[in-house]
């Protein structure tokens, strides 16, 4: 699932090409992505974009004087630029896309498109067209952004303090708490501030929670460093090449060449090392998991 780092670096990449660009034509393949009725999906036609922004893991296409295109990926979502116009008719329910927007200049020459494709047959890619990202119940439920200002090293430990003894790697996943963060960031942040995902906020000392916002901040920034510059082809495979622990499992820490474990559940799994993380000691492999004794 992409997050914060990635959803960055699309939202700058699709702004970059967009600015200023007319929606000239649109085709929704699938009607189940689409969420909202009101105002409709065409409303969009015809309309300048303002520009593309970022809500936690949420993208935004805004347009001048109209409604919001937002949406999410979810999973297996994904969004693709084309330079080209599109080849020929959607087909609905025909293959992993589901809506595609060409996009043309002030003089009213193609540029190209964007395609929201999903794979898999567990659709949870969300689309939504609305007056404002807020009325999105997915954006209106964010807690501040791991990259924002407003989530100083101050309030980040009420934060922790306020969870009690809720373990710290779902903390840091819950979007209504902390908004940007999913799965892999969580690892690669708990990783980096050699924490276990399963320690108790209330436990954390306060030189432990300074150093958990420290990593989270660097990791998270340099995430984003990284994927700027990608374009929508590449950006996968730099998230993947950059990760220490999270999808390694097997191969060696980078900090220690301990080898990276798992912890698998009903529908995700996260890496972990055990030298870095648990003082050497593997964790149990199910979801209310405690250290080995």
């Amino acid at each position: 699932m992409p997050e914060l780092p990635e959803v960055e670096a699309l939202a700058r990449f699709l702004s970059d090409r967009l600015a200023g660009q007319r929606v000239a034509d649109l085709a929704l393949a699938s009607l189940s992505a689409l969420k909202t009725y009101s105002p409709p999906i065409t409303a969009l036609l015809g309309l300048p974009v303002a520009g593309v922004l970022r809500h936690g893991k949420f993208l935004d296409l805004a347009t001048e004087g109209g409604p919001h295109l937002v949406w999410h990926l979810s999973r297996a979502g994904w969004v693709q630029w084309r330079d080209e116009p599109a080849p020929g008719p959607v087909k609905p329910g025909k293959g992993p896309l589901a809506l595609r927007l060409g996009f043309v200049n002030e003089d009213g020459e193609p540029t190209g498109r964007i395609d929201l494709t999903e794979a898999g047959t567990q659709k949870r890619l969300a689309v939504y067209v609305v007056g404002s990202p807020r009325d999105v119940p997915g954006v209106a439920r964010l807690g501040p952004d791991a990259l924002g200002a407003e989530l100083t090293e101050q309030a980040f430990a009420a934060i922790l303090a306020a969870a009690g003894r809720a373990q710290v790697k779902g903390v840091l996943r819950d979007q209504s708490i902390i908004a940007g963060i999913g799965n892999a960031y969580s690892d690669e942040i708990l990783h980096a501030a050699r924490l276990s995902p399963f320690h108790p906020c209330s436990t954390l000392s306060a030189d432990e929670v300074a150093h958990l916002y420290d990593c989270m901040r660097q990791t998270l920034l340099t995430a984003v460093a990284n994927s700027v510059g990608h374009g929508t082809g590449t950006l996968k495979a730099e998230k993947r090449a950059s990760m220490a622990v999270h999808g390694r499992a097997g191969q060696p820490c980078p900090v220690c060449e301990s080898t990276v474990l798992e912890v698998s559940f009903a529908d995700s799994a996260l890496q972990y090392c055990p030298t870095c993380q648990t003082g050497g000691k593997p964790l149990a492999d199910r979801r209310m998991s405690r250290l080995l004794k």
